[in-house]
């Protein structure tokens, strides 16, 4: 499917289905899939983290010269502003109201959902199921807790949530490894809520959204290949104390249906040119050295979902080391694991390589995101130290974000929203050292190989 074909079917039905969703429409039936869309972008799972009022008012909290520009605009412009700040997008199908990260609780209020970190724009453009690589929850959050605070509203679990521990350092990374562990704590296995319990050592750090339509290749979930793929595995983000047992109960045949629409994704297509010769070659040599830890692609293809051990991959161990065993213990006995059924990984090697469908679209790359283009991955030596990107430019040359390289972060530009506009790969867990595997290529077999990679 083209990208444009894919857009297109996003903006009149909402999302591209698969052939679930085309038999459900010749029968005039909604299928699972297209219920996992409607719940995720209908449906209200958390309270809201703001309101409307708050939402129009956060111009004012901005700094200069951001606040005077939107003292000037229409109401219209600093939406757009607004949306540019804290990398929102408008839903498919749909201008005006809340983004297409947030629901409509109908009340005004705006609810986070799945899409605050999995519904993003690539070359402009949006994609449900793609990495939102803008998505700046730190400053917005930073600027709602203001806004409330001026205009004296109650503040919500986000707000306080986020004075209390980092939410993301950069934008388009969070520190979601942590929340879950954080939730989790204060459940025991049947999910009742025990305030009283504290949690373990926390290591914080930030963490890169992988895209969703290569779900339906894996069994396993996450970096480390460490939980088996369930719809009950994407319920952990709705651990709010408010939410108990009873609730997982009646939301969970909703989260088989999420789950459905997940594995029916498909990834885009590139949408520019590719040498097509220069592919096959390049074709070639990824089965050659590639396909044993990312496997193969097509009709025949095969995912052999490899663990690659810690010191072998090279890359930044933090979100290796994040999670300790007892965790890992505790999720498998819990209603998230069926109570030891399933088969959680305690003690898992180093990182999963991930299928490459769609890997043009996925930039950064790396589990935590500091690697802005698929030439640097090529060129581990060549990778810069702090980078910053465009909103809506893509590297068509290099395959992936378009970046300004730099040495060191401006000296106007190291505090707050601002700050977290540029990726220091100096930080503790950013990293973007090793996966040094394309070294044993040539120049010209890098560039074959970067060529097929358009064609996933």
């Amino acid at each position: 499917m083209r990208l444009g074909t894919f857009l297109l079917c996003a903006t009149l039905s909402s999302l591209a289905w698969g052939g679930d969703g085309d038999n459900a429409r010749r029968t005039g039936e909604e299928s699972a899939a297209e219920r996992g869309y409607r719940w995720l972008t209908t449906k209200t799972y958390l309270p809201p983290d703001f309101d409307q009022q708050v939402f129009d008012e956060l111009w004012k909290v901005w700094e200069e010269p951001s606040r005077s520009q939107a003292e000037k605009a229409t109401p219209e412009e600093r939406r757009k502003m607004a949306f540019s700040r804290y990398g929102l997008t408008e839903a498919p199908g749909r201008t005006g109201g809340v983004a297409l990260q947030y629901v409509d609780d109908g009340r005004g209020g705006w609810v986070m959902n799945c899409f605050a970190c999995h519904g993003g724009k690539v070359a402009g453009r949006v994609i449900p199921g793609a990495p939102n690589t803008l998505y700046a929850l730190q400053t917005l959050t930073d600027d709602v807790r203001a806004t409330k605070l001026r205009l004296g509203k109650t503040l919500s679990h986000m707000d306080l949530g986020g004075a209390a521990m980092p939410l993301g350092t950069t934008i388009g990374t969070t520190n979601a490894v942590m929340f879950g562990i954080v939730l989790l704590t204060y459940r025991d296995a049947d999910l009742n809520v025990h305030r009283d319990r504290l949690p373990p050592t926390l290591l914080h750090h930030d963490h890169d959204a992988p895209p969703w339509w290569n779900i339906k290749k894996k069994r396993y979930l996450y970096a480390d290949g460490g939980v088996p793929k369930s719809h009950r595995a994407l319920m952990q983000f709705l651990l709010l104390p408010k939410n108990g047992p009873e609730k997982f109960r009646q939301w969970e045949s909703d989260y088989r249906d999420v789950l459905t629409w997940i594995e029916s994704l498909e990834a885009p297509t590139y949408p520019f040119a590719i040498d097509r010769p220069l592919a096959r070659r390049g074709e070639r040599l990824f089965v050659e050295h590639c396909s044993e830890c990312h496997g193969t692609c097509g009709v025949n293809g095969h995912y052999p979902e490899r663990n690659v051990p810690i010191d072998e991959v090279g890359t930044d161990r933090a979100r290796y080391d994040s999670i300790p065993a007892s965790w890992r213990e505790t999720y498998s006995a819990t209603w998230f694991g069926h109570y030891g059924e399933k088969s959680v990984k305690h003690d898992p090697a180093g990182y999963v390589a991930p299928p490459l469908d769609g890997i043009w679209a996925s930039a950064p790359y790396l589990h935590n995101g500091s690697v802005p283009t698929l030439w640097h991955l090529f060129y581990p030596d060549r990778r810069p130290v702090v980078w910053t990107r465009s909103e809506d430019g893509y590297d068509a040359e290099k395959v992936g974000l378009e970046v300004t390289a730099l040495e060191e972060v401006p000296p106007d530009a190291r505090h707050g929203a601002a700050r977290r506009r540029y990726f220091d790969t100096r930080e503790f867990g950013k990293s973007a050292a090793g996966h040094r595997f394309p070294d044993v290529l040539n120049d010209g077999e890098k560039r074959a190989v970067i060529e097929y990679l358009k064609t996933l």
